[in-house]
């Protein structure tokens, strides 16, 4: 392995024409103070994390030096927001400094969230609150530790200057990091105008970035739109298998590249209910935990629509080659899906029975107000009496109108080739026992803002490093919220 260097910029995208993005410095911030670096990040793309955490470090992550090599931008966009076409978004809050390449090659984007006002700002100031970039560090870099394809933080910055919304508040910045911030609103904004060529622009940018098998594929647009249908058909399996709702899956917020973006009214399920909605912008319930397979499915179908021209001269053969496409959508979902329930039940596949089996069981949570993820942490106990692993029975148990319902579980698995120890190291994997709680993200907020103590902060983020292996010592972070502390809503943080 080669030595971690400071930062070695390699700026694809700012390669593109101008009219894909706008040159903007990040604003200078007064009083910059450091919360976090996640050491192991900066390690993975090549990045001394003892520079990261230096003055130099902090100067750049607040926005106040940047570094060699960097060229920072604002990148524009268009996009779908709760189902209404806005022609011109972009990073109203966010600056682009560069991309870096990690140890594998790989090219990942370093983003400074809440560097000040852009060109896109449409009359905001560009800046974050305190709390958002604690809620998406928190969230982000749990979804990880679960396995799911996201952004990380790389970073988070207090900014030593206040920001007002509908209270005063104390400024911070997040650095994060993404394969790529290229959007189905990227490609809307240009597709919207008519501006062929620049779609044709971005896609060929984005077949050499994520997508380079598709350079010699007999249609290379409709090559990406399938793989990126598979891509989101898969991500949003792991969401509906962990309880997340995601709260504004607007077009602006699908990453082509596959990766969860955008934690901003986001939460975790207790309570299981497929119409459960925290987003407080969310009136009409539009992107409610059940509805998220569908409205992936609707935002892909406004991607075809930008490629339309790039897939046939001849519309109607354009448009049967784009549905045809989307019309799997619902297979490849449910497939992934169904594996992922029957990993989560510790069986080897799920045919229609067990299918009716996994649906039974979340009728029964519905019915009786449980605990998604510990009730699924609960059957992994169950599973298989090995006595190796420490319980969360104090916190969670079955009532009896599971009984028959664990019967005819426990039936399927003993016809399953898994053996019990098998199944049960599998469901182990499967099914954490920590996520972040809305109300341990919530203290962990209030505490950093009201009190500037970050103690709260660092330490769900240890216990969410590892979601999977339980220990009582921890029992607090595992617990549902107490009715006191339940977090109805949560909010974006422009």
């Amino acid at each position: 392995m080669t030595p971690a260097k400071k930062l070695s910029f390699d700026n694809s995208y700012a390669r593109l024409p101008e009219g894909f993005y706008s040159r903007q410095l990040p604003a200078t911030t007064p009083q910059p103070g450091l919360i976090r670096v996640n050491r192991d990040l900066a390690t993975a793309l090549n990045i001394d994390a003892d520079w990261l955490a230096s003055d130099d470090g902090l100067a750049m992550l607040a926005g106040n030096q940047m570094p060699e090599g960097a060229d920072p931008i604002a990148t524009v966009y268009a996009g779908h927001q709760f189902g209404s076409f806005n022609p011109q978004l972009g990073d109203g809050r966010a600056i682009l400094i560069g991309e870096v390449l990690d140890q594998q090659g790989q090219r990942f984007d370093i983003q400074l969230k809440g560097a000040g006002r852009t060109p896109y700002s449409r009359g905001g100031d560009g800046k974050s609150p305190l709390g958002p970039v604690i809620r998406e560090y928190i969230v982000s870099e749990a979804m990880f530790a679960m396995g799911v394809p996201t952004t990380r933080a790389l970073a988070a910055v207090t900014t030593g200057e206040q920001v007002y919304r509908d209270q005063v508040l104390p400024g911070a910045i997040l650095t994060r990091v993404a394969k790529s911030h290229i959007r189905i609103g990227s490609l809307q904004f240009f597709a919207a105008k008519g501006q062929t060529d620049a779609v044709e622009t971005l896609l060929n940018h984005l077949i050499q970035r994520h997508f380079p098998d598709a350079e010699s594929a007999d249609i290379p647009a409709l090559a990406v739109f399938t793989e990126v249908m598979h891509r989101q058909a898969e991500l949003i399996a792991q969401w509906q298998s962990l309880g997340f709702i995601h709260g504004v899956m607007n077009t602006d917020n699908m990453l082509l590249s596959g990766e969860t973006i955008d934690y901003g009214p986001c939460a975790f399920m207790e309570e299981y209910h497929p119409g459960k909605v925290f987003s407080s912008i969310d009136a009409q319930g539009r992107y409610a935990f059940g509805n998220q397979p569908a409205i992936a499915q609707w935002n892909l179908a406004q991607l075809a629509q930008c490629l339309l021209p790039l897939l046939d001269e001849n519309m109607e053969m354009a448009v049967e080659m784009a549905q045809q496409v989307l019309n799997e959508f619902p297979d490849i979902f449910f497939s992934a899906y169904r594996q992922r329930m029957a990993a989560k039940l510790g069986l080897t596949s799920c045919d229609e029975d067990d299918e009716k089996l996994y649906q039974d069981f979340l009728a029964l949570l519905e019915q009786e107000k449980c605990d998604f993820t510990l009730a699924f942490r609960r059957l992994s106990e169950l599973s298989h009496s090995s006595g190796e692993i420490e319980s969360i029975a104090d916190i969670f148990t079955f009532s009896d109108t599971f009984s028959p319902w664990l019967a005819r579980w426990q039936t399927r698995q003993q016809q399953d080739p898994l053996q019990p120890s098998q199944a049960q190291q599998q469901m182990l994997a499967a099914n954490p026992v920590f996520i972040p709680r809305n109300h341990l993200v919530e203290e962990a907020i209030q505490t950093a803002t009201q009190d500037g103590n970050f103690d709260r902060f660092h330490q769900l983020l240890t216990v969410l490093e590892q979601p999977f292996h339980y220990h009582s010592q921890w029992q607090d972070y595992a617990r549902p919220a107490k009715p006191e502390e339940r977090v109805l809503q949560t909010f974006c943080g422009t």
